[in-house]
């Protein structure tokens, strides 16, 4: 029998393999070993106690300073929300203010304002019996810096940019108590005194009365502290100029007249100016066609007048238009330079 030559040789190479085999174990045992050690640093089934992480222990210490923390954060918040609330109160005011305006123009826009804004439309004509042309002209642009004190009484008076004015001094305190209790007991609310000297101040103030006491104007104040009915009442002219600047309409009055119903209810507000007349019937009232005839004037012996009463400056409505204005300057330009007319026959 022969023997194999190469048996020790196979047996070497057996050991060998066996070894790698070992060493290959080894080498995997390692990796998981770092694998665990990375991932598990405390160990498998230790217990959540005996943990020391320094992040752990820094949430600790910050959950530690929290209440004082949230105290300081608390108080930052309160005033923030002071700040805020009190920012919100203003914009309120604000918004209020707005819409005040936005009223008070929403009133101011009556049938004749509404009237002008056609003004400068062209239009075709209505059928027969339903063309009505228009008496009334564009209001004036307020300037409150004619008058801003004014300006602040007439806003907390008037209502629809309407108020009604009278001029008095000490020579008409009876008659004016008269006029403003009249007033008073028929539930008027929108109506101011002007003041021409601090007795009728300080009475209009004493009853409840709101008034205006004009700045000194030497040109006015002599004529407003000695003069008359008559001449009192002249110096309305010259005084109701700012009122229509500052894009009021007034129904000027006398202290001469008592009041029985509300006027503002009955006015028509179409034209610039409404007053009552001097008239005593239909015909004087609106005027009548006066004739005169004389037979030895042959065919020309009708001789045709229109007459026509004058409005009475006692009481009337006017717009603040500039027509108005030019009206008013015209009446105090000539009872300046005509100082013995009479205001009513001028007007």
């Amino acid at each position: 029998m022969t023997g194999r030559i190469d048996g020790p040789l196979m047996r070497s190479g057996g050991h060998s393999f066996r070894g790698s085999r070992i060493a290959a174990a080894i080498a995997i045992g390692v990796a998981f070993g770092c694998v665990f050690a990375l991932f598990y640093p405390h160990g498998l089934f230790v217990s959540s106690p005996a943990v020391h992480d320094p992040r752990i222990e820094k949430s600790h210490a910050q959950v530690g300073s929290l209440p004082c923390e949230s105290s300081e954060r608390v108080n930052m918040l309160k005033s923030e929300f002071v700040a805020v609330s009190e920012k919100n109160a203003e914009l309120k005011k604000q918004i209020r203010e707005v819409t005040e305006k936005l009223r008070l123009a929403e009133q101011g826009k009556d049938h004749a304002q509404k009237q002008v804004l056609v003004l400068g439309e062209q239009h075709k004509a209505s059928p027969f019996g339903t063309v009505k042309g228009l008496r009334t002209s564009p209001t004036v642009v307020p300037d409150e810096s004619v008058n801003p004190r004014l300006a602040k009484i007439l806003e907390k008076v008037a209502i629809n940019k309407e108020v009604i004015v009278a001029l008095a001094n000490s020579n008409v305190k009876d008659m004016l108590e008269v006029w403003f209790t009249s007033i008073k007991r028929v539930g008027i609310p929108n109506y101011l005194v002007i003041a021409l000297d601090e007795y009728i101040a300080n009475f209009c103030q004493s009853n409840d009365v709101p008034f205006y006491k004009r700045d000194p104007d030497e040109g006015i104040d002599s004529i407003a502290r000695t003069g008359g009915n008559h001449a009192v009442s002249g110096l309305k002219f010259h005084i109701l100029r700012e009122f229509l600047q500052l894009g009021y309409s007034v129904l000027l009055s006398d202290v001469d007249i008592v009041y029985l119903q509300n006027p503002f209810d009955h006015l028509y507000r179409d034209s610039d100016v409404e007053s009552m007349t001097d008239g005593h019937n239909n015909m004087t009232a609106y005027g009548f066609d006066d004739v005169f005839d004389e037979p030895s004037m042959g065919w020309a012996r009708y001789a045709h007048t229109m007459r026509i009463w004058v409005y009475n400056s006692g009481f009337f409505y006017i717009r603040p238009t500039i027509p108005s204005i030019e009206l008013l300057d015209r009446v105090a330009g000539r009872l300046s330079r005509e100082p013995n007319s009479w205001d009513q026959a001028v007007f």
